[in-house]
């Protein structure tokens, strides 16, 4: 750049100072010379004093490199990048690139040193002719160090000092550039060079460059295409060939030129090259950067979420961020794009963006916890009808929404836990349409929760003493808070924190608190659930939700990250009960039964929230489970009665009817192709399960009954509701659980009395007229009638007959 102060010295002065301060600092043995900007007014004491302590060694940094993120089958879900770059050896760069760079930027390359002489003191007369610098003198080692130390520059202020127009900063590239030619042959110097520089258009590094701008490899770049590349170094922007195509071929001409000057190629060559079009258009590739321009952005943000939690990509965030975007890594991740298809279908097929209510899916696989989709109603972005919130992850991640209550879904775990305390399959507790727990203590891991004014109430109709299987098909909300209560909400809440099961908002444990069975103790996510209920399927063995598979470095040697993290919760016995008891949900009269497909077992459960706020639908197979939900998002959370979904308002909403259907499509695409599997049978022991023996009480007056069964170990309540019994009245009609079912040690039993309606009316007496004899009535006969034994009277016995 022309410096208007101090005035520019004579040729005569300029080129003795080169050789004074050439000569200083050992440079001219070697063939070197300094840049010319700048030396006006340099001493030589200075000039002495400030090569003296320069440093020798150039610290070279690795280059930065864009990460890839692969799905399973090692499809590109995602580029990560500050500088778009891949190096490559020099063998992968066609020789033509490198003469054609050699030519323009230094010709004499391979017969000078760090510094060329001649062309220093070739550029300094034109330019001292020109009045400015028209031509510069920098060899490509000393543009190589220029690059490198920009490179390594961390901060606004040490990027400043490396391009800095000083002549200490140019006597430090001089002393760099010297080192760098001792320590490097000359073809490595221009293999680092080129896989350094800038071309534009985003791209670092000839190979990123060949590909953004022809679609081919560094390898396959022809004649004409090397030219334009080579010209670009020089100005990347201004002779950019996507904005600038004039400004393009005039440089890719000149660089042509320079080649046949040099007896590099032919004339007719350079011809030939100087006719073809700079770019073509339709084969310039934009590199997209960062999750946004994924095609899974949502399950991408996820993945990079987790790869900032592993340490041994730096101390803090900033730095493993830092390191992920430029350390060229390959990153292997779980999703399946044929099961993310098969999710993403059916979220289309069932919900739009537009509509009011969102729609979400997660599927994961058994026995290794690896997401392998993750799917959502509204798309990535910013505009109208996008969202940048992830509704299947915990809010603790970029984006997560945080979930939402969970519904019924939750009673898999109640039934999980009771089949652990050895309750049987058939275990029936009465279960009324209404049931009045106000004031009821519900044991906790620290004490007891009760709610003085909690009269639930069924959502569906059910047989009144229902089987646990009967009250999972019907999802008998009674019934399932009855038992919750018998077997201890620490259980249920210990089982479920075990399978993953915490607040989504807040991370902490669910709330033990008496509705926790209703799905009322937090916010759940689909990963969550679909983890949780992957837990089954599994046998008992929980698995950790795993994104991120395996790392390679830019070598492609292996980098250590959390991998699978797998361990058993329930015995297995205990899962094949659950298996059994959700299985029946998809038969017969279950809630899920419509959503029964194939010849697989399949298990599930509905969920639906107060209010309709949110509905469910979890299940499984052997092979995968998935969770979807359908919810309002939108807080304050409302009834999705009366909500757009589907493109239509809904009059109903249910974790079978709204949720289910997503489910099923997106598990029968999932299961497509794949054998039938089956759940293993749950043993004897689990049917039967463990309980204690409860005395026959039926007839005994509530204070009898109440001090046998305490006397037992039982705790006992009084039901407020008389029951038809052949009781005497205000006596025990049954007891809940029955008596012939047993119960847990120490659970509550409920004792129901009888009104007495259907007692049998005593026996009439005939009347006696006083002074008659009173004739001796005998019993009635056991035969049945018509029988040998038929009495000779015959009022009583109409149809007997008579030989």
């Amino acid at each position: 750049m022309h410096r208007s102060e101090p005035a520019r010295p004579g040729v005569f002065r300029s080129v003795l100072l080169f050789l004074l301060v050439s000569a200083l600092s050992g440079a001219l043995v070697a063939g070197l010379a300094l840049p010319l900007a700048g030396l006006a007014g340099v001493t030589t004491q200075t000039a002495h004093n400030t090569v003296q302590f320069l440093p020798q060694d150039l610290d070279i940094q690795a280059t930065q490199q864009k990460t890839v993120i692969q799905a399973a089958d090692g499809s590109l879900i995602a580029t990560l990048y500050k500088e778009n770059r891949t190096d490559v050896p020099l063998k992968a760069i066609n020789p033509i690139m490198l003469k054609a760079i050699v030519a323009i930027e230094d010709d004499r390359f391979y017969e000078h040193g760090a510094l060329d002489a001649k062309g220093t003191l070739r550029a300094l007369l034109r330019n001292q002719t020109a009045g400015g610098v028209s031509q510069g003198g920098s060899s490509i080692t000393q543009q190589y160090v220029k690059l490198s130390l920009i490179a390594k520059a961390k901060s606004p202020e040490e990027r400043a000092a490396a391009t800095a127009d000083t002549y200490e900063r140019k006597f430090a590239e001089l002393r760099y550039a010297i080192a760098v030619e001792r320590k490097v042959s000359k073809d490595e110097i221009l293999h680092r060079y080129l896989n350094l520089a800038f071309f534009g258009g985003r791209s670092y590094g000839v190979e990123a460059a060949a590909r953004h701008y022809f679609g081919v490899p560094a390898s396959k770049l022809n004649l004409p295409q090397a030219a334009l590349l080579a010209g670009l170094v020089k100005n990347p922007v201004g002779y950019d060939p996507t904005d600038h195509p004039k400004r393009a071929k005039d440089r890719r001409d000149t660089v042509l030129a320079r080649m046949r000057d040099l007896g590099i190629i032919t004339a007719k060559q350079a011809r030939a090259a100087m006719k073809t079009a700079v770019v073509d258009p339709r084969k310039v590739q934009v590199v997209p950067n960062g999750c946004a321009n994924s095609k899974y952005p949502f399950f991408c943000d996820y993945v990079v979420a987790k790869l900032k939690e592993n340490p041994v990509f730096g101390r803090t965030k900033e730095d493993r961020e830092n390191y992920i975007q430029t350390a060229g890594l390959t990153i292997r991740t779980s999703l399946d794009p044929k099961l993310q298809a098969a999710a993403q279908n059916s979220i289309n097929k069932h919900s739009k963006p537009t509509d009011q209510a969102v729609a979400a899916i997660t599927v994961v696989e058994p026995n290794t916890g690896l997401v392998k989709a993750m799917a959502q109603s509204k798309p990535y972005g910013f505009k109208k009808n996008q969202t940048a919130y992830n509704y299947n992850v915990e809010k603790s991640y970029p984006g997560g929404f945080g979930g939402f209550q969970n519904g019924s879904t939750m009673k898999a775990f109640t039934i999980a836990a009771a089949i652990q305390k050895g309750v049987p399959l058939n275990y029936r507790i009465n279960s009324p349409q209404m049931l009045d727990l106000s004031g009821r203590e519900f044991k906790t891991c620290k004490g007891v929760a009760s709610d003085e004014n909690y009269k639930p109430t069924n959502s569906t109709r059910t047989v009144p003493d229902p089987s646990m299987i009967e009250a999972a098909q019907a999802s008998t909300n009674t019934y399932f808070l009855q038992l919750s209560e018998q077997v201890g909400l620490c259980p249920i809440a210990t089982l479920s924190a075990k399978m993953g099961m915490r607040d989504a908002q807040t991370e902490q444990p669910l709330l033990q608190v008496p509705s926790m069975t209703l799905g009322s103790a937090g916010l759940i996510t689909p990963m969550m659930l679909s983890s949780a209920y992957a837990t089954f399927a599994a046998r008992g063995v929980f698995c950790n939700p795993q994104v991120v598979t395996a790392v390679a470095s830019v070598r492609g040697k292996s980098i250590a990250t959390p991998g699978r993290s797998c361990k058993p919760v329930m015995t297995p016995q205990v899962a094949d009960g659950v298996n059994y008891v959700l299985k029946q949900v998809m038969e017969g009269k279950g809630t899920g039964s419509k959503l029964k497909f194939g010849r697989s077992d399949l298990a599930g459960k509905t969920g639906t929230v107060n209010e309709n706020k949110a509905v469910w639908f979890a299940g499984y197979s052997s092979k995968y489970a998935a969770a979807s939900v359908v919810a309002d998002a939108a807080p304050p959370a409302k009834n999705l009665i009366g909500q757009i979904f589907n493109g239509k308002k809904l009059r109903d909403a249910s974790g079978s009817g709204t949720a289910g259907p997503i489910w099923e499509t997106a598990m029968r695409g999932v299961l497509a192709g794949l054998p039938s599997s089956k759940f293993v049978q749950p043993d004897e022991k689990t049917i039967r399960g463990n309980v204690k023996d409860l005395p026959m009480v039926k007839g005994m007056t509530p204070e009898q009954a109440t001090a046998a069964l305490v006397a037992l170990g039982f705790k006992v309540s009084v039901s407020d509701t008389l029951v038809d019994s052949d009781a005497v009245s205000g006596t025990v009609a049954y007891t809940s659980p029955r008596t012939e079912d047993g119960a847990l040690p120490g659970a509550m039993v409920t004792l129901w009395l009888s009104n007495g309606s259907k007692v049998p009316l005593p026996p009439t007496t005939p009347p006696v007229t006083p002074g008659m004899p009173t004739i001796p009535v005998p019993p009635p006969t056991t035969k049945p009638p018509g029988g040998p034994d038929c009495p000779p009277w015959d009022p009583k016995f109409p149809n007997c007959k008579r030989r």
